[in-house]
């Protein structure tokens, strides 16, 4: 039985998106520590602001200013913050009605402990030391027992000296990934620069990499079959963009390889070979990352100066 692996992954990538005029006047408002709602139909003041009426669809642009002072309307506790989150001590996260406003805002806030906050108090905005147009311009909520702000909010132009156009917003998700039987089985087998799969009982199949079940029919996979080393380009695309953290210089060929006794193609980079030259029906072997065995993955595929595969053995796998 093999030994089920986990390792801990990480999903990282920036999000960048452009602002429209309500977006970039509540983000620039921050910086300037201004807070701006926007007024629907009905009357009703929205922060954030959204630039559509979430009941009629009507394009909102009526933006209004509100107090930096509010209400907690309800909030939960979190004992343990986590990476990037506003404060690195325990805190509340709160949605606080600001005064003037219809809505609740979501943040942080910066209490003692569980037993100093509750629904209904009073709190405050406490504004970062350098602001750059985000939401965290607000560095957090403090609890506040002074006069409440205005209770009618302000008409705001929404016009600001270099206003804000655009944000990145870095996503990120971190978790333990386990690949279950068959993948452990197959990435185990990558140490020994040998290419695993499973065969359907049903079909015949072979897929690599192995997911424990056919895809077709449906039927749990156990029979291993060793497949490759070499394989047949099935189809391929040009890269031109280079991506952050890569090392590979641009442009360069990303292909669908079909490993000689797999039934599904898999995925590689070729080199080698001018990528002008590279081609449907090509050829190629695997270069495994690193010196020696243990190496857990074939940095690219080279051609093997075999002659070009016909498209008949391999048309159904493009």
């Amino acid at each position: 039985m093999t030994d089920i692996l986990s390792a801990p992954l990480v999903v990282e990538f920036p999000f960048t998106r452009s602002l429209g005029p309500v977006q970039s006047a509540f983000l620039t408002g921050l910086r300037e520590r201004t807070v701006l709602g926007v007024r629907t139909s009905d009357g009703t003041v929205l922060v954030p602001p959204t630039e559509y009426d979430p009941v009629t669809a009507d394009e909102l642009r009526e933006l209004v200013e509100v107090a930096a002072t509010g209400t907690v309307t309800t909030w939960a506790w979190n004992p343990s913050p986590r990476r990037n989150q506003p404060l690195g001590t325990p805190f509340a996260w709160v949605l606080v009605r600001l005064d003037g406003a219809g809505t609740a805002l979501l943040h942080a806030l910066d209490a003692p402990g569980p037993d100093a906050v509750r629904t209904g108090m009073r709190v405050r905005i406490r504004w970062a030391a350098t602001r750059t147009g985000a939401i965290t311009d607000i560095a957090c909520f403090e609890p506040y027992d002074g006069e409440p702000g205005p209770g009618e909010p302000a008409p705001h132009t929404g016009e600001f000296t270099d206003p804000v156009t655009g944000i990145v917003a870095p996503a990120r998700l971190d978790y333990v990934h386990t690949p279950g039987r068959a993948q452990s089985a197959y990435l185990k087998a990558l140490e020994d620069h040998r290419t695993v799969g499973e065969r359907c009982p049903a079909c015949r199949k072979v897929y690599v990499p192995p997911r424990g079940a056919c895809p077709t029919c449906g039927i749990a996979t156990a029979e291993q079959v060793e497949v490759g080393p070499r394989g047949t380009v099935t189809t391929f695309c040009i890269v031109n963009i280079k991506a952050k953290n890569l090392d590979i210089e641009v442009p360069y060929v990303y292909a669908h390889i079909a490993l000689d006794g797999a039934d599904l193609a898999l995925h590689g980079r070729i080199a080698g070979i001018p990528y002008g030259q590279v081609r449907m029906g090509l050829r190629v072997e695997p270069v495994w990352a690193g010196a020696g065995r243990g190496s857990r993955h074939v940095d690219h595929y080279r051609p093997t100066g075999e002659p070009d595969a016909d498209y008949d053995t391999y048309k159904e796998l493009v």
